[in-house]
């Protein structure tokens, strides 16, 4: 008997104006697994995202979570299911004016009566597993560097221990070795919390550490999907120009049609 998928999109579009920026995607994540999406900036990576977890609303198609439809509910059932996903943003979305704690446990807050001294303890436990010092707590955004500052942004997402982790370019502005070191981070992360993720990346180092299945998403489909160990021999000739961050290829030749045509 086959196993439910724990994350299942099919068909899924959505359009603004007449930019059709996803026209028929289909995804299947199993529980415990590691989702990386792939593909050139604008194509549509972080409206799946989006959509996956309720932000942006598909214009068709299925979204099921555990083989439960998740589109079409009320507020309330978009709520109940945010509380089961985790999000770190591409560039932290950190609250400026709120110290590391209230940062950390800012969710936890919203859903839960938690005294200032239990929230400062579950922040101060959670950024120390991060490889943070506990004193960090009391500082804010700005005195933090890149590289502290993505992983307040890891401790937000996994504070209240979700079962479902999407990460938008977690390793984005950093350099080789605190992008490694984030990726170790969001590894062990997901171990302990045994969650499922979906993570958008464009940094193809990061993206075979942390991978066990790759996507790539083109002109609004999945153009490809394997595990991660086949990603350079996918015989697709779209995959391999990016996946090698090759300068000629059909990616590159799209573009440049479509300059021309607008000229």
């Amino acid at each position: 008997m086959p196993t439910t998928p724990k994350i299942e999109l099919q068909g899924v579009a959505k359009s603004f104006g007449d930019n059709a920026v996803l026209k028929d995607i289909n995804l299947q994540v199993a529980a415990g697994e590691s989702l990386v999406v792939i593909g050139t900036s604008g194509c549509g990576k972080s409206v799946t995202l989006k959509c996956l977890n309720g932000l942006i609303t598909p214009d068709r198609g299925s979204i099921k979570i555990d083989g439960v439809e998740i589109l079409g509910g009320g507020r309330a059932a978009l709520e109940d299911l945010r509380r089961r996903f985790g999000m770190t943003f591409q560039f932290g979305a950190l609250f400026d004016s709120l110290p590391i704690w209230e940062n950390v446990t800012f969710r936890l807050r919203q859903q839960q009566k938690l005294s200032k001294a239990k929230a400062r303890d579950i922040a101060a436990a959670t950024v120390t597993d991060l490889g943070l010092a506990p004193h960090v707590i009391d500082q804010y955004p700005a005195e933090l560097s890149g590289g502290m500052q993505k992983r307040v942004a890891l401790a937000r997402a996994i504070a209240d221990k979700p079962e479902i982790l999407l990460f938008d370019e977690p390793t984005s502005g950093l350099d080789p070795i605190t992008g490694g070191v984030i990726d170790r981070l969001i590894i062990d992360a997901v171990q302990r919390l045994g969650a499922t993720t979906v993570t958008i990346s464009h940094d193809m180092a990061s993206v075979r550490r942390i991978a066990d299945k790759v996507a790539m998403v083109h002109n609004g489909v999945i153009l490809w999907c394997g595990d991660v160990k086949q990603m350079d021999n996918s015989g697709v000739a779209e995959v391999h120009q990016f996946v090698h961050g090759l300068a000629e290829g059909p990616l590159t030749q799209t573009a440049a049609s479509k300059q021309d045509g607008q000229g």
